[in-house]
């Protein structure tokens, strides 16, 4: 087949609460964020048991990605490693070498382009094969698949089951969020040749295709989870500020769809099912919040596809006019200067 596992490649979070603040403090490394900020975040985890849902989610991922593959008679050892906590992707790579890898495919758990949806994950992939060394597994990455027909597909679903919850009122308004970046990013996103903003412009593509498959006329793509200091221009709007626009426009109901992320990381849990969830119940406004797709079958459906793709040369099923982008060996980027790793700021 050419290939001889699959690593499954994510963010990672803290597993108990003494693990908390180192987490915090490898994710945010070099980045200038201040103790304070830090302070906060940690409580958000604290307020869960210190516990990110992350590493279950995607261990139960694998799970099923693993059946999907014994069903269709691929054999292809699934390798899970993290960016920011155990198990580090260095320490799942020297594993995979000695177990004798030579080649192996990477999912890494974003859909979208940009530098933290993409080119971060081609920066763990440099770091890992470089903490290795000589012998380091080849490593091809497959790529974004938010126009997959299968994501949107179970994203699609979960919205209606949303509308559902609240009984389908007429008015209801469909909110899609992401997570947001600081605008000098998104312009970065992609190569210069594109004018840049491949990130936003993929997210609002994937919003268009959800909305037409369920038959939405009128939605909103919004952000949250900002972090950056109150100078930097972020994308906008915040999705607890638009709760309150939507309220002072007489909405009554809410549906949101956290179509930025493919499970429920603390930041969907604690943004969404807290802070929007909580504002609505200031302003009497009913609000769902649809579900993440990892947990649909389809979910592993799509990866093994993904998968097929470099196995059998199976063609890319896409649903928009956009290239296929993100796959890539060794770490290199899709084309020069694409998604450029920001400025970090200098005291």
């Amino acid at each position: 087949m050419g290939y001889d596992a699959l690593l499954w490649l994510s963010f990672g979070g803290p597993e108990g609460p003494d693990e908390v603040m180192p987490f915090l403090e490898n994710v945010t490394r070099g980045r200038g964020v201040p103790r304070e900020r830090l302070l906060e975040v940690a409580e958000h985890y604290q307020h869960f048991g210190g516990v990110s849902p992350i590493n279950r989610l995607n261990r139960a991922a694998i799970a099923a990605v693993e059946k999907q593959l014994a069903a269709e008679n691929i054999e292809l050892p699934v390798h899970f490693g993290n960016r920011n906590w155990t198990p580090m992707v260095e320490d799942t790579l020297a594993g995979m070498k000695d177990a004798g890898v030579r080649r192996a495919l990477v999912f890494p758990t974003s859909a979208y382009g940009g530098y933290s949806a993409c080119r971060q994950y081609d920066e763990d992939i440099v770091r890992a094969r470089a903490a290795v060394g000589d012998g380091a597994p080849e490593l091809v990455k497959l790529r974004q698949f938010f126009d997959h027909p299968l994501f949107i597909a179970t994203i699609a679903d979960a919205v209606r089951a949303a509308h559902a919850k609240l009984g389908d009122r007429p008015g209801t308004r469909t909110v899609f969020t992401a997570h947001s970046i600081p605008e000098s990013a998104d312009l970065a996103s992609g190569p210069p040749s594109e004018g840049g903003r491949r990130y936003s412009s993929q997210i609002a593509e994937a919003a268009r295709l959800v909305s037409a498959e369920v038959g939405i006329a009128e939605y909103d793509v919004v952000w949250q989870s900002r972090s950056g200091p109150p100078q930097i221009p972020w994308l906008e709007p915040d999705i607890v500020d638009h709760i309150d626009a939507l309220h002072a426009q007489g909405v009554a109901s809410v549906v949101v769809s956290p179509i930025g992320f493919v499970a429920d990381h603390l930041e969907v849990i604690w943004d969404l099912d807290n802070e929007a969830a909580d504002r609505a119940a200031e302003h009497g406004m009913a609000f769902a919040r649809a579900a993440t797709p990892d947990s649909d079958p389809r979910f592993a459906e799509m990866v093994v596809e993904l998968i097929r793709e470099h196995l059998t040369d199976a063609p890319a099923r896409k649903l928009s006019r956009f290239p296929a982008a993100g796959c890539t060996v060794n770490g290199a980027p899709c084309a020069v200067a694409c998604c450029e790793p920001p400025r970090r700021p200098t005291r």
